[in-house]
């Protein structure tokens, strides 16, 4: 396994196709996704959007998109989340998640945020957070759509010095 944190041309197309193996993602938060990476490929390091890609032999299997809250002093985004489902249940999920952690620790940031979907389909993925030691602080309902509210997660970062 391998961690990089170049986000490269040809990664493209290889996320678009691991975020629609996934089935989770609509079309919405597909065409969203593609528009973060489009902007950070087109922008490079001037990009406030961080890429963590998880490779295993050279195969692009999962990734993970962060940024700092501009308008706060040390909060951060996690924006998007993935592992290709071949390489689920096996911790990468986790490693990739306590890696980008330990990033956004090194750059200051003292907590970190996410949302994902209250729908069934994610019961998963918000069980996973929870376990990953992020706790809920908000839930919309009706959010992204009716039957469809937003949970907002935040889990506390240590001080790195």
């Amino acid at each position: 396994m391998n961690i990089r944190t170049d986000l490269r041309p040809e990664d493209r197309t290889l996320l678009e196709g691991l975020l629609r193996a996934t089935g989770f993602f609509n079309p919405r938060e597909l065409r969203v996704a593609l528009e973060v990476i489009d902007e950070s490929l087109a922008r490079g390091k001037k990009s406030e959007y961080r890429f963590l890609i998880l490779e295993d032999e050279g195969k692009l299997i999962g990734y993970a998109c962060w940024g700092p809250i501009t308008v706060t002093l040390t909060s951060a985004d996690l924006y998007w989340m993935a592992v290709h489902p071949a390489s689920q249940g096996k911790g990468l999920g986790r490693t990739l998640l306590e890696t980008a952690e330990m990033w956004m620790a090194r750059e200051g940031h003292t907590r970190v945020y996410l949302e994902t979907s209250t729908r069934q389909q994610y019961a998963s993925t918000r069980t996973f957070y929870l376990r990953c030691g992020y706790e809920i602080v908000a839930e919309l309902p009706d959010f992204y759509e009716p039957g469809d509210g937003k949970a907002v997660f935040v889990k506390m970062l240590p001080r790195i010095h």
